[in-house]
């Protein structure tokens, strides 16, 4: 079968489901995927072809796409901050709001020199590496280390390292569990006393906000790493700012994703633990979703 012509039938099987724009962004995911072809071969090549074992693994794709399974999942890779990266159902899929919590930490570095020296950082709930493998790539001189509860994630991030070539320290703990730092992380042989930045995108979704999620993401991403209790929205905020407090070296950064409808709490409870320079930054659709902070 010509793909052009299996392109009509994938946009008008997915139609009901997905906009088009959308559709088309999962053809060409697949595309690439299956063929190693872009949408620029398929212009200039109408003609094409795919075999009985492709249009059955079409056909597979097809019948996942129906049931919202997100196309990450299905295809088991994603891109994040311009890197390949594994995924599946035992960790988020990245999001572009948190690449731009990558490059903020980046941009930082760099404006503040820091990024030739060996700056030490970790990164809580780590998922699938995301966010440490994508400073270790851009921050190359630095010691990175990332903490998650569940082994299966940090088995997808520590494969995500080795793809990227680059070193991350992997260390499993429940961070609710931890009081301190030092008895997880060692640097060189010495105690891990002084951290430059601790970053951490934590479970911050209430139950209440489950109205608000597509199907995609509540059927199929993992609930631990997504959502908190109504009553304690504010959980891993806080004990990971206590635990900066404690950890972080003078001049230590400390960076969140968070949530949109509670930016200004997030502000008062990090304050609260004596940060200076709190600022509360916007994602590229308008919502609070950083913060960055100092300590001194």
């Amino acid at each position: 079968m010509l793909l052009k012509n299996y392109k009509t039938i994938f946009l008008q099987a997915l139609s009901s489901l997905y906009d088009e724009k959308e559709i088309e962004s999962f053809f060409f995911l697949t595309l690439e995927k299956l063929h190693q072809k872009k949408r620029i071969n398929l212009a200039l090549q109408p003609d094409l072809t795919m075999d009985e074992v492709q249009l059955t693994q079409w056909e597979t794709v097809l019948a996942e796409l129906k049931t919202y399974k997100p196309i990450q999942y299905i295809l088991g890779e994603t891109e994040f901050y311009g890197l390949p990266f594994l995924v599946n159902e035992n960790v988020l899929i990245p999001r572009p709001e948190t690449e731009e919590l990558v490059e903020l930490i980046v941009s930082n570095e760099i404006k503040g020199k820091r990024e030739k020296r060996k700056v030490k950082i970790l990164d809580i709930g780590t998922g699938s590496g995301c966010i440490p493998i994508s400073l270790k790539k851009n921050l190359p001189s630095a010691e990175v280390f990332a903490i998650d509860v569940s082994v299966n994630a940090l088995e997808v991030a520590q494969k995500n390292a080795e793809i990227n070539g680059v070193e991350v320290t992997f260390v499993k703990a429940d961070i609710l569990q931890v009081d301190d730092l030092t008895k997880l992380i060692t640097c060189n042989s010495q105690l891990a006393t002084s951290l430059d930045i601790i970053v951490s995108n934590p479970p911050y979704v209430r139950n209440l906000e489950k109205a608000e999620i597509n199907p995609n993401v509540l059927e199929y991403e993992p609930h631990l790493a997504l959502f908190v209790e109504d009553n304690d929205a504010l959980l891993f905020y806080r004990k990971i700012t206590e635990l900066a407090k404690k950890h972080l070296a003078e001049n230590g950064k400390l960076y969140f994703e968070i949530n949109q409808y509670l930016g200004k709490e997030t502000v008062a409870l990090v304050e609260s633990y004596g940060f200076k320079n709190v600022q509360l930054r916007k994602d590229i659709y308008g919502n609070d979703r950083m913060i960055s902070a100092d300590y001194s």
